[in-house]
């Protein structure tokens, strides 16, 4: 076995050497794309040079090329396209839709993968009113799932996330993102796999595995071990299908919008908000927000005006702020239930957050917002209010459940050719060259735990010269996941060499502080095995079991591992 430098590497990215058998180097072999296309046929088969550019586009320092990518339609399919890799000796690296913007988009981990494109299984097999469940495929959107049960069943809500409705509900899950509404902690509200195992095998999860089991759908943990965990953030199976518990529409709802004017306030409205989501008062995810947030979802770095600058002078910033009319920090949750519930509710909130400033939006202010908008739209302020209109009814989609692209605005604040003329519209960061990485480190939820992380980050940010752009985000009552944005400008190379060093420092530093990721990227999983005694162990012993030739997504979540193609030893 031979190392050589991978096209991670070539590309400017964070990863060196990867071990990989010279034949692995090349195109993949032809009898591989002809058992390929007996499976799947011909349409559904590609090696061409423009496709296989097209899922290696990345909005991070690396790009990393597939050798082919496959398209099956169904679980069968997916089954025979497992065993034809084993008997060939080439991985595959399964995508649900390609959009991991930020974590490595369509990537394999490493060169030389085939890419098990799940899209064409985009089926929503069921759905129960009775009981609020779902049965789906990988390849369903959010927008697509959304669009549904507004269409067939108005009662129901799926929660999502921000990242828009082109992207997989499936895909977002199995890596723990969390959304929104009071569903927004998305893998406890999963029930049920469907699993393609490396030997062709089908696996169910909880009851699933018995024939006629009545409670598939709606009992999770079934009898023994309850494994389903192990097929999230890992490389042990192809999940194809999913049972999803939705979110019954209440009869009332308020989002609410909290500003803290000053940096530090952000220690004071964390230990606001934490009693009353351990009460039970607040039960959506609550997002909070820096001003760079706000600032970048109307427009992008200001170029002409800073010039041969990679972060926004103080002074300009303040600015832009006091424009914007936002403070440090905005978060934004809302609140479910009849309306005595929710009046109640709104009460409560209002007493803990007495000295921040707060806003409560409802569908009939909305309306209200609107019709004053469209009354003044002549006007500058009517043209500003319509913007604060847009905004808000978004964020207010977004806690029932309505994906948006409006805030993939922020994907493109170092993009020097601004944002695209037909954005939102089939915007795609990755393809129109956006340039950014996430860290998603995870703290507790204490004030004094915030403002302790946020010098640690700001630091390192500010000593490479970036913005530091944070939302910390109340993913269950105890906890925060910090997502951190790192933009920079790809086509200067200088800068995009900052933004590695940048990027390694702070992942390194947050780990060694205690504030672990809730997910990586691709180009961090070889760092995941940093003071993780006997865990990543385990993981190596159930990768051996159930996948001994390695066939599934090499070095996704397998950290340290001298990466081996299938069959090697």
């Amino acid at each position: 076995m031979k190392y050589r430098r991978s096209e991670i590497d070539a590309c400017s990215g964070l990863q060196t050497t990867v071990r990989l058998p010279d034949r692995d180097c090349g195109q993949v072999d032809e009898d591989i794309l002809s058992a390929l296309r007996r499976v799947v046929g011909p349409a559904n088969v590609f090696s061409d040079d423009a496709t296989l550019d097209r899922y290696a586009a990345s909005t991070g320092l690396g790009c990393v090329r597939a050798r082919a990518v496959v398209r099956p339609a169904d679980t069968a399919e997916v089954k025979a396209i497992v065993l034809v890799a084993g008997q060939h000796h080439f991985p595959l690296y399964p995508i649900s839709r390609g959009r991991n913007w930020g974590y490595g988009d369509a990537c394999p981990v490493t060169p030389s993968q085939v890419i098990l494109d799940l899209g064409r299984m985009n089926r929503i097999v069921e759905v129960n009113p009775e009981l609020a469940y779902a049965e789906i495929e990988p390849g369903v959107t959010q927008g697509q799932l959304s669009d549904y049960l507004q269409t067939h069943h108005p009662s129901l809500w799926a929660d999502c996330t921000g990242a828009g409705p082109d992207v997989s509900v499936v895909g977002n899950i199995l890596d723990r993102g969390f959304g929104h509404t009071a569903y927004g902690n998305r893998f406890q509200t999963v029930c049920g796999l469907e699993v393609v195992l490396a030997d062709g095998r089908t696996l169910h999860t909880g009851t699933g595995h018995y024939a006629g089991s009545r409670t598939y759908r709606t009992y999770p943990y079934g009898v023994g071990p309850y494994i389903d965990g192990i097929f999230t953030q890992s490389n042990f199976g192809i999940v194809t299908r999913m049972g999803l518990w939705l979110m019954p529409a209440p009869e009332e709802m308020a989002v609410f919008i909290v500003t803290a004017e000053e940096q530090r306030d952000i220690a004071a409205l964390v230990d606001a908000l934490r009693p009353l989501r351990m009460d039970g008062t607040l039960r959506s995810v609550v997002h909070i927000g820096n001003d760079l947030r706000l600032i970048a979802s109307a427009g992008t770095f200001p170029f002409d005006a800073v010039h041969g600058l990679s972060s926004l002078p103080g002074e300009l910033r303040e600015q832009l702020r006091r424009s914007a009319g936002i403070g440090n920090w905005t978060g934004v949750g809302a609140l479910y239930g009849d309306r005595r519930q929710v009046a109640a509710s709104a009460r409560r909130v209002r007493r803990a957050l007495r000295g921040f400033r707060l806003q409560f939006l409802t569908e009939r202010r909305l309306q209200l917002a609107r019709m004053a908008a469209v009354t003044l739209r002549a006007t500058g302020w009517g043209r500003r209010l319509k913007s604060l209109v847009d905004t808000a009814e978004a964020l207010y989609g977004l806690n029932r459940g309505r994906p948006t692209r409006r805030f993939l605005l922020g994907a493109y604040w170092r993009r020097r050719e601004g944002i695209p003329p037909e954005f939102p519209e089939n915007c795609n960061p990755a393809l129109d060259g956006c340039s950014f990485l996430w860290l998603s480190p995870t703290l507790p939820a204490l004030g004094r735990e915030v403002i302790a992380f946020n010098d640690l980050v700001t630091r390192i940010v500010a000593r490479h010269g970036f913005d530091f752009f944070v939302t910390f985000s109340m993913i269950n009552e105890r906890s925060l996941g910090a997502v951190i944005t790192l933009c920079f400008d790809r086509d200067n190379a200088a800068e995009a060499a900052r933004a590695g060093n940048c990027y390694r420092e702070m992942f390194s530093s947050v780990v060694d502080a205690g504030y672990v990721p809730y997910r990586v990227g691709t180009t961090s999983m070889a760092s995941l095995v940093r003071r993780s005694e006997g865990f990543w162990d385990v993981t190596a012993a159930l990768k051996q079991a159930l996948d001994p030739d390695n066939i599934i997504a090499p070095g996704r979540y397998e950290p340290g591992a001298a990466l081996q193609a299938p069959g090697e030893q």
